[in-house]
């Protein structure tokens, strides 16, 4: 890739999905997009890649996340001269201010609650630890949204494709289809639309895996030669991986209705058949999966929900096959 001035950087992570790509972008500026896992190998492996392409980190002189996750954030505190630019929506997870981490807590245990989750399971609410240890604190100087231009990168444009993170975003430059695409066009996993809090000044609450199909048919508007990606291979036909993605999203939506046509279920009810060991030890991630299955189901009218002693239950609508 080094005749389009765009150089990948690979790191490992700590988590599951395994190593993670940086892009570093000889623009008018030097560009660092996103910035992987705050580990001291990652820095260290970070720091000898940049050296062969001709870099140092003094050298970069702004860092685009393309969204708040941990893995894509770690290294901020390590260039700690160049600015951040990313989503607005970004910004709250990136400072992680005690009444935004207080009202995160606060919104999941009633949520978790209303979804029929043993409380003993709370305690991993407190996102202070586990991955979070893994994350900078820096907050952002730059915000960009939807069809802005990049500062420092002539040629490119911010497209917002919420779902795996109310915050994400890709950088498209039309001239030569290049996408650089975060976690949202992977080629061999399905990113995980992850359950976030309404932003401030936001009521409902989001509902991630309809955003993420939302974001991947937005991805058929463009011209993408490429996409380059935060994890695994680079992306290339555009069309197929997005009726790839969106046939997966069915057939898994079409299990949960199989569970719901029996009797009706709670979240966590469903939760624990998907998930039956992995809940316990990744509650967010399960959750977020669920909740994004049931949505999707109740969205096209297959499933409705009702209250009962506060907690929402899930019932077949009559309809036999997701369509």
């Amino acid at each position: 890739m080094n005749e389009e001035r765009v150089y990948r950087i690979t790191v490992p992570t700590p988590f599951p999905v395994g190593d993670v790509h940086m892009y570093v972008i000889a623009g008018d500026r030097l560009t660092l997009v996103d910035a992987g896992v705050k580990t001291e190998e990652a820095w260290q492996l970070f720091v000898k890649q940049l050296g062969e392409v001709g870099y140092a980190p003094e050298d970069i002189e702004q860092i685009v996340i393309t969204h708040h996750h941990p893995d894509h954030v770690g290294l901020l505190d390590y260039v700690p001269h160049a600015p951040i630019i990313g989503h607005p929506k970004a910004d709250p997870f990136l400072r992680r201010e005690r009444s935004f981490m207080e009202r995160y807590v606060q919104f999941f245990q009633e949520f978790f609650t209303e979804c029929g989750v043993d409380r003993r399971l709370f305690s991993q609410l407190s996102k202070e630890g586990g991955s979070l240890r893994y994350a900078s604190r820096r907050g952002l100087d730059i915000m960009v949204t939807e069809g802005d231009a990049v500062p420092g990168m002539p040629g490119w444009q911010v497209i917002e494709t919420p779902g795996h993170a109310q915050s994400h975003i890709a950088l498209y430059r039309e001239a030569d289809g290049l996408l650089i695409g975060g976690d949202h066009l992977l080629v061999h996993i399905s990113p995980n639309p992850m359950m976030e809090p309404p932003a401030e000044g936001e009521t409902e609450r989001p509902k991630p895996l309809l955003q993420y199909n939302e974001s991947l048919e937005k991805m058929l508007q463009y011209d993408i030669v490429r996409s380059l990606n935060g994890h695994g291979d680079d992306a290339t036909d555009i069309p197929a991986l997005v009726r790839e993605r969106l046939d997966k999203q069915r057939q898994r939506a079409e299990r949960v209705l199989e569970m719901v046509k029996e009797r009706p279920h709670t979240v966590f009810d469903v939760c624990q058949k998907l998930f039956p060991t992995a809940y316990e030890r990744q509650l967010m991630l399960t959750m977020s999966e669920t909740i994004g299955q049931l949505d999707y189901l109740e969205a096209n009218g297959y499933v409705t929900k009702k209250q009962e002693a506060g907690r929402y239950v899930y019932e077949a609508a009559g309809v036999s096959v997701c369509g």
